[in-house]
């Protein structure tokens, strides 16, 4: 493994990586039951889409494990499951098959894209402000998803978001999970995170708020969803004719493109340059092999019956216990695996006792932005906007999006456009498009 996996010469070795992989898929947990919640809203069997998403997140998480030896971890893709169930079944009146066969086709596209290095090359044309920016406003987002987890931060109409209730058993749990990880971390407790984590479970027993109870789950069967895609539905011509049909499908693929390929790009770019993985020019090395992991994975996640596959933002909580390498990965993928027969032991972690982590990393990611020139405005405002809109839209995507738009405007404004690459300029005027022209 040593041999394989590089782990001397990345500083590292395997009960380290382990227990980072634990610490990625506990954190990550979550996404087995509620994307079956989500994609049943479309008519979707629960049991088949818990079965899928297994076993698309062990394959996505092993290929970026053994192929691309990084320690990140792929599941399908909040946001992109809600796009999937609400927007496209429901409000686009697809069949979930054909929105099955609209990510079965983005996948494909992905693979184009990476096999002529245009996704590789797009990674390597964000500049360094944005990178560092990146895994700030990650930061924050992951912070932002602790707090609403753990019940501490809570929506509120007059001033969109207040505290939560402190008297609530739930929310108190929250809170001594926050001052254990965080003591545990100040005293640079080696698997503080994970430790954080059962210590806060055992803890919510008497509290009355992880529960003792193995859940009833019924046996999964994979043929409901497995190899359902419906490409000639999707591509059928109806009332609106071949335009209407051809835009309406190129929406549909373009937005799962989109959002899948910079949530990915954002999350390997912050973690990677949290965890110090970056090279001198800030590039990820293997950052091919990784984009490979994501586009194979979102067609196999397909065929199997899931929606879109990406790079899960968790991941960082592995790379915070230490993990540098795909044994990191490989780990979390064999959890995932195990879960098919273990699903009901999923549910005895509360997100209340997985919030104090993720608020954690949050705060550890963080410290990229002082790599930030905050002097320079143009650097300043693209920056700023990159980590602010990540948390307040709830989207990696949206953030990176405001931050590629800015970039090249305040650079023009000054005359500095040869700072620009021609790369930065495709992507703001896409991004326009997409959103002020294309519905999302």
């Amino acid at each position: 493994m040593d041999s394989y996996f590089k782990l001397t010469e990345r500083g590292t070795n395997v009960k380290t990586e382990i227990l980072a992989g634990v610490t990625t898929f506990i954190t990550m947990a979550y996404i087995l039951f509620v994307n079956p919640d989500i994609l049943s809203a479309a008519g979707m069997d629960f049991n088949a889409v818990f079965l899928a998403t297994c076993l698309s997140a062990a394959i996505g998480t092993f290929i970026m494990g053994f192929y691309a030896n990084l320690p990140f971890a792929q599941a399908p893709g909040m946001g992109l499951n809600a796009f999937f169930a609400f927007s496209v079944v429901l409000g686009m009146n697809y069949t979930w098959e054909q929105a099955l066969a609209a990510v079965f086709i983005s996948g494909l596209v992905f693979m184009l894209l990476t096999g002529t290095g245009t996704r590789e090359a797009i990674v390597n044309a964000i500049p360094n402000s944005l990178k560092h920016a990146i895994g700030g406003g990650i930061g924050l987002f992951i912070a932002l998803i602790g707090l609403k987890n753990g019940g501490i931060v809570v929506p509120y109409e007059a001033t969109l978001v207040d505290f939560g209730n402190f008297t609530d058993p739930k929310v108190i749990l929250s809170v001594i999970g926050l001052v254990i990880t965080g003591i545990l971390m100040a005293k640079r407790m080696k698997g503080a995170i994970l430790l954080g984590i059962l210590i806060t479970t055992a803890i919510g027993i008497p509290l009355g708020v992880t529960s003792t109870e193995i859940a009833q789950f019924a046996r999964p069967d994979l043929s409901p969803t497995f190899m359902k895609m419906d490409l000639g539905g999707l591509l059928a011509i109806g009332e609106a004719g071949v335009a209407g049909a051809l835009t309406s499908v190129l929406f549909v693929v373009v937005s799962f493109s989109l959002v899948d390929m910079f949530d990915t790009i954002g999350t390997l770019i912050g973690t990677a340059n949290k965890a110090g993985m970056l090279d001198e020019e800030g590039k990820l090395p293997n950052m091919k092999q990784a984009l490979w992991s994501d586009a194979i994975a979102t067609s196999a996640g397909a065929v199997l019956g899931t929606s879109t596959v990406t790079t899960y933002v968790e991941s960082a909580a592995g790379v915070s216990e230490g993990g540098k390498t795909g044994l990191t990965a490989v780990t979390t993928g064999v959890l995932f695996l195990f879960s098919i027969g273990l699903a009901p032991l999923a549910l005895v972690v509360p997100p209340q006792a997985t919030a104090p982590a993720l608020i954690i990393v949050g705060v550890l990611m963080m410290s990229t932005v002082k790599n930030i020139d905050f002097d320079n405005f143009t650097e300043a405002l693209p920056a700023f906007l990159t980590i602010a809109i990540m948390p307040f839209t709830f989207s990696i995507a949206n953030g990176i999006a405001a931050g590629m738009i800015f970039y090249p405007i305040t650079k023009l404004a000054v005359g500095e456009s040869k700072d620009v690459h021609p790369a930065i300029y495709i992507l703001a005027a896409l991004f326009i498009l997409r959103f002020t022209i294309l519905p999302h």
